[in-house]
């Protein structure tokens, strides 16, 4: 089973720059990790920055860089954070962590991923909040997120960030899900999250 869902691109040129991390099962609890998932995603982004092509005769160039340190390292914090949270994979299944580069004229995209293992019982719930994000007004449900989240401890799956990520740095999303054949208890959804920097 494979099913795509939003904006997600499967192939990507091999001209193109990219970079995947690996993070495997570890011992030690999520809440001791996060700081690790920011760390990864200022990495992202600053190296990013450094394939980026950059005019150094424009005299926004400076802002032009820390907003988009800004968008890459909060949006690949966010896509980390989740799927490290809501990993279900083996040990010998790691969360994998990247960005690729894409050059359209002027116009540069990065496009940040994650993918990780879930247990199939997840899935539906998490489609239904799939499409309940692509079919709904981001700021409305932004709106109605936060409330919900104020009104419940259960805010773990307030999906948030991804909406932060859609509203403040016009991400497109995309999702990938597919069985593992090597271990059917086990899906596999990639993330990923576009954004124009």
């Amino acid at each position: 089973m494979i099913q795509l869902v939003g904006d997600f691109i499967e192939e990507f040129s091999r001209s193109h720059d990219s970079l995947e991390l690996s993070f495997t099962s570890s011992s030690r609890p999520v809440k001791r990790r996060w700081l690790n998932n920011r760390l990864s995603a200022c990495f992202i982004a600053d190296y990013f920055f450094n394939i980026m092509p950059i005019d150094e005769e424009d005299s926004e160039v400076e802002e032009r860089i820390e907003a988009m340190k800004n968008a890459v390292s909060y949006i690949g914090n966010e896509l980390l954070e989740n799927a490290i949270k809501f990993h279900e994979g083996i040990e010998n299944d790691p969360v994998k962590f990247g960005i690729h580069f894409r050059e359209n004229l002027d116009i540069v995209t990065a496009v940040i991923f994650t993918k990780n293992g879930i247990n199939p019982e997840s899935v539906e719930k998490f489609q239904a909040f799939i499409e309940e994000l692509r079919s709904a007004d981001p700021k409305d449900l932004y709106v109605e997120q936060i409330t919900k989240a104020a009104e419940s401890e259960d805010s773990e799956a307030s999906g948030l960030g991804l909406l932060t990520a859609i509203n403040d740095y016009s991400a497109k999303l995309g999702w990938k899900f597919e069985s593992d054949p090597s271990n059917p208890q086990i899906i596999t959804v990639t993330t990923m999250a576009q954004v124009v920097v």
